[in-house]
């Protein structure tokens, strides 16, 4: 019996707030190659920018409410992972990362660290 899942067609975007909106750009901008889909100033009370690829079925909106902290990450463990199965692709990913300036931490769980590389962006 096939099921119709709204759910599985749906584009899937991941919102986080921020206070370190510049910061977060050239992370995920100039690191990860994303770019920005969309942004919005004073929208609410809030500012922000949606990053992706134009053609990914998910994107990531970072925003940063006017007179508002948001903190850093709540755990060591809050990651977004990108799997990146061709070898030569990851490791040009890993340069471009260095390239721009960040350099890869040690990962609270030792999973990723022997499976990959983690990056923390300003927020941790």
């Amino acid at each position: 019996m096939a099921f119709d899942l709204p759910l599985a067609k749906a584009h899937l975007r991941i919102a986080r707030p921020t206070d370190h909106l510049p910061e977060i750009l050239r992370f995920y901008c100039d690191g990860l190659g994303f770019q920005v889909l969309n942004s919005f100033q004073d929208h609410d009370g809030f500012d922000g920018v949606m990053l992706g690829h134009p053609v990914a079925p998910y994107h990531l909106e970072f925003t940063r409410q006017h007179g508002q902290v948001a903190g850093p990450a709540p755990s060591k463990e809050n990651l977004l992972v990108f799997y990146l199965p061709d070898p030569l692709v990851w490791q040009q990913s890993i340069a471009r990362m260095e390239q721009a300036g960040f350099e890869a931490v040690k990962s609270h769980n030792q999973y990723w660290d022997r499976r990959g590389k983690t990056f923390a962006d300003a927020d941790g």
